[in-house]
Formats: structure tokens, sequence, C-alpha cells
């Protein structure tokens, strides 16, 4: 029998939802590990809506759950019914719907508050000792919630290829080990049980991103 992994979603699309090559790699890279996904969402509306033309917010309402359904093909399950006693490992692809749906890292950066769903279901998972994987800007919820833990999210110097690696003073600002990483590789917190990659915190090909998600899930899978 595989790993049952959750995956939780933020929506659908980078500028305010969960990022869709990175949820894609998350479940691509799962299936060829031979672990099986439980994708969940909350059902929460979207902070806001965004038109990925012009990358202006809409008028328009959203709602997570109705939302990161599309990525699931419509096998997904409301966040507040997760139960991890039945679950071995836990991944949180990126997308701005982290930073926005999932906390309000993008309004509030350090200060954010996490939506008690998400923080959570981070708590029951650590607190099983049960492994996590966080890819983009998504292990900036690991970095509020477990203080002192080491994350990756790229590099710690703002360049063309790293656009967002003020995040990563930010991080330290918390507490946090920040370690600078390449794009395909990962970083492992032994203590905390938590893989974290850049993913598109990188200005890179995306073959490279979808190979450090690889790395990621392959680890996540071998400690589960």
């Amino acid at each position: 029998m595989g790993k049952r992994v959750a995956v939780v979603l933020a929506g659908c699309g980078v500028y305010d939802g969960s990022e869709i090559h990175e949820s894609s790699a998350v479940l691509v890279h799962l299936s060829r590990e031979g672990a099986q996904a439980e994708v969940y969402a909350p059902d929460v509306d979207q902070m806001h809506v965004v038109d990925h033309v012009k990358g202006q917010p809409t008028q328009e309402k959203r709602n997570v759950l109705v939302e990161s359904a599309r990525i699931a093909r419509g096998n997904i399950k409301d966040l507040a019914k997760l139960d991890v006693k039945g679950l071995d490992a836990l991944i949180i692809p990126g997308g701005f719907g982290v930073a926005k749906n999932l906390s309000t890292w993008a309004t509030q950066g350090k200060n954010c508050i996490i939506s008690k769903e998400v923080e959570d279901v981070l708590k029951a998972f650590h607190a099983a000792k049960k492994p996590i994987g966080l890819c983009c800007i998504s292990p900036v919820l690991a970095a509020k919630i477990f203080p002192g833990c080491e994350l990756t999210v790229g590099h710690d110097t703002e360049c063309e290829k790293w656009p967002y690696a003020k995040t990563a003073e930010t991080m330290k600002e918390l507490g946090c080990k920040h370690v600078n990483k390449h794009v395909t590789e990962i970083h492992v917190d032994v203590k905390n049980k938590l893989v974290t990659t850049s993913a598109f915190m990188c200005n890179a090909p995306i073959h490279e991103i979808y190979d450090g998600i690889g790395n990621m899930v392959r680890e996540v899978v071998r400690l589960a």
C-alpha cells in the first residue's frame, strides 16, 4: 500500500491561488513514487481574484475550495475534514494563494496571521512527527508556526534570478535558519521533518522547477 499524502491547495492560478505547475508537479511526482495524493482546500472566499492577463485584481468573488477543485479534477475535500491519523505526510505547493488565502503574508509579512484550519493541520502533522513538504512561498507558513526551524526559499540575495530573495531575510527575522539552495535542490530539517525547495521563487526554466519539486516529493515520501 502506497503512502497517503495530503496535498493542500489555495485556489487555482499563481497570482491568487496555488501555482498550477507546482501543484501538478507535486501530483505527478507523488504518482511516480507510488503514493496516493489526497487533495484538500479550505472552503473560504479568496482574498481577491486576479486577472492573470492584466495582473490586476477584479471585482469577482471566488471560493478557494471550488477553484482548487479545477486542479484536483474534482477529487477534493474540505480542509476542515482532514484527519491526520489516516495520512502519512503533508505537502503544500506555492502560489500567491498561500500568502493571500491560507495566510495574510501578502499584506502583513512576518506579522501575518495563518488561517486557523491551516495552522491546525500543520501543527497536527508536526506533532505526529510526519513529514511536511513546502515549496516556493509556502515555507513561510512553517517559519511563522515553528520557531527556529530550517528552511529554504532559494537564495537570500536579490537579483534577476532570485527576485523574491527578501522573503528569506524576513524568515530569518522570525528566528528561522534559512539555507541557500539552487532551484533543483532541497533542504531537509531533520528535527522538524520539514522538506523545502524554492520552485518559482527562482527565475529558472520550468523543467528545473519540476525537478526540484520531484526531489522534495521523493524525500517526503521516503521520510513517511
